[in-house]
């Protein structure tokens, strides 16, 4: 049988880059209840950490978000840049690197209002941001804030 590449699973089942990213998120929590850290400064840290082509997407998307709804908030969600609105995480985008995936993600909570009928996408893939997919996340974060 070929060996493949994976992340290595740790007794309890999660792996090491699942931990990393609850640790994230409880330092996360503990920085909101304390009142320090500064949303816009965390996102564009976490940012600027990413791999040369995933920084280059989450540099223009943090400007399209920002640009398309002002009044969502930048902050870190479990380690990656997020957009909250009312203090609740309503998009976040996630680098291929995090997971050791094959792309990046866009992805929206519950909280977006993308509903679609009984069945709508709420994850995009993403492997490289042109204008056309920058014209469909703008509309999709204009829908999701409404």
């Amino acid at each position: 049988m070929p060996k493949t590449k994976t992340t290595k699973k740790s007794s309890n089942g999660f792996t090491a880059e699942e931990k990393a990213a609850m640790k994230e998120r409880a330092r996360e929590m503990k920085a909101e209840r304390s009142g320090k850290g500064d949303g816009e400064e965390d996102v564009l840290a976490k940012i600027a950490k990413m791999a040369p082509s995933d920084r280059a997407m989450a540099k223009k998307l943090h400007k399209l978000i920002k640009a398309s709804a002002p009044e969502l908030t930048p902050r870190t969600w479990y380690g990656m840049p997020a957009y909250a609105k009312d203090g609740k995480v309503l998009c976040f985008f996630q680098d291929a690197q995090k997971f050791k995936a094959r792309y990046a993600t866009l992805g929206f909570s519950d909280q977006a209002n993308l509903d679609d009928g009984e069945m709508w996408p709420t994850t995009f893939a993403l492997k490289k941001l042109t204008q056309a997919e920058e014209a469909k996340v703008e509309a999709l974060v204009k829908q999701a804030i409404r």
